[in-house]
């Protein structure tokens, strides 16, 4: 394969191409992002959004670059935004006195407020979701609600993981495009 000839394809918006791309490159992002997360799911999901980025941005690619590292460079700051993603939900270290203290104050059970907002949003996704044409709906079902990896959803649908790959990155991308209309 001739990886410029795929560049230029992709960048004309040619879905093999692209396909042929992250075929050829993702054991080298996932493998990249596993030796930096140690997570085999983030590392799945960071290369995910990196081929995802890179295939809004192709056109933005300087061929003066190796296509790699270029990837690989997407992938860093996409690791990077998880970690600063991860940072924000941390809470800050307390004394065992200080947690007994703030829990009888805190009544830590969530208010029918609470509860109304996350079962309107959990619904709100949910009729997005099934705005989705199935076989979308099925790989976000397996995904995202069922914790399957990439390998499993593949031995699930008895689909090739590059497919899986594709239609998951389709998946989302159109899911975000709906929930965006919705916002709007």
């Amino acid at each position: 394969m001739e990886i410029n000839i795929q560049i230029e394809k992709a960048k004309k918006g040619d879905q093999n191409a692209f396909t042929s791309l992250l075929d050829f490159y993702w054991n080298e992002v996932y493998g990249f992002m596993l030796k930096r997360t140690e997570n085999e799911t983030d590392a799945e999901d960071i290369a995910l959004e990196t081929f995802a980025k890179a295939f809004d941005k192709i056109a933005t690619y300087n061929p003066e670059f190796q296509f790699n590292t270029w990837l690989i460079a997407i992938a860093k700051n996409a690791h990077v935004d998880l970690l600063r993603k991860k940072k924000s939900h941390l809470f800050l270290d307390i004394t065992d006195q200080e947690d007994q203290q703030a829990y009888n104050v805190a009544d830590t059970a969530p208010s029918p407020e609470d509860k109304l907002i996350t079962e309107q949003n959990l619904s709100m996704l949910l009729q997005c979701i099934k705005e989705l044409k199935s076989n979308y709906q099925e790989v976000i079902q397996l995904r995202y609600f069922q914790e399957m990896s990439y390998q499993e959803i593949a031995d699930e649908l008895k689909e090739p993981l590059s497919n899986v790959k594709i239609k998951l990155l389709r998946a989302k991308k159109l899911l975000t495009e709906i929930i965006t209309k919705r916002h709007i």
